[in-house]
């Protein structure tokens, strides 16, 4: 019977605990990663919260910086050679970019969780894929954008043209799936 009297506290309690992590802002005003949208749908422009500046080394030497990118929407992929969905997705995503990249769209992969350059490396010259790769063997990037804690692979964060969180996809993306979305960020929506 104790027990029973326990179970208001215990859902007042976790009832605090989820709301405080449902939050989509941080403190600062950036975006707080909660959760994946649904293919197709993305945040209301009213509610999109904006990421940190990210970078790093490119697979192709040199770095990227998002802040390169101002005024243009970022389709953010997290991917790796380890990963079956990823080595379907980027290849397309490839394609995609180069439909895209006169529109006001930039692309960048993220390179996560590979031991070494040379699988990365070769897949993207196999599969002629231009846009720029980021080598981040630890995974901290998608941790700096909003504490996004990447759930599976491959993962897509698209940012908007403030570079404000648009929707973030926690599956495989086919060109269909991309391409609407984006028409939606090039049109400001």
């Amino acid at each position: 019977m104790r027990s029973l009297r326990a179970l208001p506290l215990v859902a007042v309690l976790a009832a605090l605990v989820l709301s405080a992590c449902t939050s989509s802002s941080a403190k600062d005003g950036s975006y707080t990663y909660t959760g994946a949208q649904q293919i197709g749908q993305l945040i209301p422009a009213g509610d999109r919260k904006p990421v940190h500046d990210f970078g790093g080394d490119l697979l192709s030497g040199g770095t990227y910086s998002l802040t390169k990118y101002r005024g243009q929407a970022v389709v953010v992929n997290f991917w790796g050679t380890w990963c079956g969905p990823c080595t379907v997705e980027t290849p397309q995503f490839g394609q995609v970019y180069k439909a895209y990249r006169s529109k006001d769209v930039s692309f960048v992969g993220i390179d996560v969780k590979e031991g070494s350059r040379d699988a990365p490396k070769a897949f993207v010259k196999d599969n002629d894929i231009e846009y720029p790769i980021v080598y981040d063997e630890t995974g901290e990037t998608a941790l700096r954008m909003g504490n996004i804690r990447v759930p599976g692979m491959p993962f897509t964060v698209l940012l908007d043209k403030q570079h404000r969180v648009a929707g973030v996809y926690a599956t495989r993306l086919a060109a269909a799936d991309l391409e609407p979305m984006l028409n939606k960020l090039v049109a400001g929506t």
